[in-house]
């Protein structure tokens, strides 16, 4: 079971096991830093972790069998009531590492009214939901309540559930404050609290509102704790609030998954015309294309592509922070159910998507770093499927593509050989014809033709009526000639206004 994905670890998918640098020790707990490496493959099974058995047929029932290495690390030292720090990347499992053995804690025991047992703080309303659907997923054959605090929901609804008690409690940093503030909500018989992606939570400048909430919790709690990276101020904060944590690291990612065949499509030219409808040739010319995710660099760039795409008759929508939330969650579940066909996201909105099976990823835009396309990529390719990532470069990508080609270390890319359509394109873009583009200089011509002699015969037809003068666009009253302009009141000067 993987993370956002949730996609079983089968055997030793070289994306979350590869670990040519760590050397700790694989199952024992260090004395002097209390590190378990979570990187060498595991041999266990969820069967082996003592859990509880509603929650052990919960993981079966959804398919799983086998733990992420940071799920068979993370869970047995969890389940003993051990603070821990989880260090891992999106992708690895983490969300099941914190969301079973909550689960299978909080089986004992009752939510009072206003005083939840458990907190996950998520820093976006997204990753809020995807822990949502976690803890449906695995929890189902219990009985556990739960309500998700997050902005763009009525207060009233999630004041109705904080009113009734619940046992699992999700939130972003803001609405959580926002209710507490109201009075809604108490903190003092918390069990378990998470924090889930620290280090993004960091770059949001949500750190002094968890500071906040930490100290309005017992010190009793357990903590479970996951960053991807532990800069200064994350360090800092563990060190304040967890108490003597297991600490269990997966390494980064350094290549991508083997299961997905990687293409690349070079451009000729910096066109966004071009690359608009190199993007179609792709979706058209894909091989097995059952959805598809459009990632671009931008969120203006995102809209742009997805209306292009809906212009052209694709099923297509575009998701991205500035977006309703109302319309986001519809575009993801719209997705999830097949209805839509393609997904034009920024990377920021689709971190955190739970799409077990994506069959093919576009790189509308060379990826800024090498993280990213590695993120990207690997929303395809999942659980031994095939999948398929194509990139476009652009003569100005040359940079980028060198950084990522380097780092990430793919092997076996191929080249898109689309010169005849380039060079069709090229055709079409002098005005050969073909696309419309001839036809549409005519268009305008014929009606800048059709105006003028419009226009030409208004004012004749104006001319020869005489006397009547110009009529006023908008209440249809005859215009005065600007000889005839009144400036200011004329004779009509308000008494108030006169001096005496």
């Amino acid at each position: 079971m993987t993370e956002e994905n949730d996609v079983p670890q089968t055997d030793a998918d070289p994306q979350e096991t590869t670990n040519e640098e760590t050397a700790a020790p694989e199952t024992k707990l260090a004395e002097d830093d209390g590190v378990i490496a979570a990187d060498a493959p595991v041999d266990v099974k969820f069967a082996d972790l003592g859990l509880d058995e509603k929650l052990l047929k919960g993981i079966l029932d959804a398919g799983y069998e086998t733990p992420t290495p940071i799920q068979a690390k993370a869970i047995p030292e969890a389940i003993k009531g051990r603070d821990v720090l989880g260090i891992a990347q999106t992708g690895t499992g983490k969300t099941a590492a914190f969301t079973i053995p909550m689960i299978h804690r909080l089986s004992r025991g009752r939510a009072r009214a206003r005083m939840p047992r458990s907190l996950v703080l998520a820093p976006t309303r997204e990753l809020a939901a995807q822990v949502a659907e976690s803890f449906e997923k695995y929890g189902k054959h219990h009985k556990l309540s739960m309500a998700l605090l997050i902005g763009g929901v009525s207060f009233k609804d999630q004041e109705i559930a904080l009113t009734r008690g619940v046992d699992v409690l999700i939130a972003t940093p803001g609405r959580l404050l926002d209710h507490f503030e109201r009075g809604k909500l108490l903190l003092t018989g918390l069990e378990v609290m998470v924090v889930d992606e620290a280090d993004r939570m960091l770059d949001m400048g949500f750190i002094p509102d968890i500071e906040r909430i930490f100290n309005l919790t017992p010190f009793t709690r357990q903590t479970l704790f996951f960053s991807a990276t532990m800069p200064p101020e994350i360090t800092r904060l563990t060190q304040a609030f967890l108490s003597a944590p297991a600490r269990v690291e997966v390494s980064r990612p350094a290549q991508t998954a083997e299961t997905i065949t990687q293409l690349i499509v070079k451009l000729p030219k910096n066109d966004d015309r071009l690359k608009r409808a190199t993007l179609r040739k792709l979706i058209d010319d894909a091989e097995g294309l059952q959805n598809g995710i459009i990632f671009c660099n931008r969120k203006k760039n995102v809209d742009i592509v997805a209306k292009s795409l809906q212009k052209y008759g694709y099923n297509a929508r575009p998701i991205h922070g500035d977006l309703a939330q109302s319309f986001r969650m519809e575009t993801l579940q719209k997705f999830r159910d097949g209805e839509l066909k393609l997904l034009v996201a920024s990377d920021v909105a689709a971190r955190g998507l739970d799409i077990p099976e994506v069959s093919h990823v576009f790189n509308f835009a060379v990826p800024v770093n090498s993280d990213d396309y590695v993120h990207r990529i690997g929303r395809t390719g999942r659980a031994g499927r095939k999948g398929t990532a194509v990139m476009m470069v652009t003569p100005g990508d040359d940079k980028s593509y060198d950084a990522v080609l380097k780092t990430t270390e793919m092997v076996g890319i191929e080249e898109v050989d689309l010169s005849e359509f380039f060079s069709e394109w090229k055709d079409d873009d002098s005005g050969k014809g073909g696309r419309g583009k001839g036809r549409g200089d005519r268009d305008r011509s014929e009606r800048s033709d059709r105006g003028e002699r419009s226009e030409r015969s208004d004012r004749s037809e104006r001319s020869d009526r005489g006397g009547r003068g110009r009529r006023n666009r908008h209440n249809d009253v005859p215009a005065m000639d600007h000889a005839d302009n009144v400036k200011g009141f004329g004779d009509h000067v308000p008494d108030f206004m006169k001096v005496a």
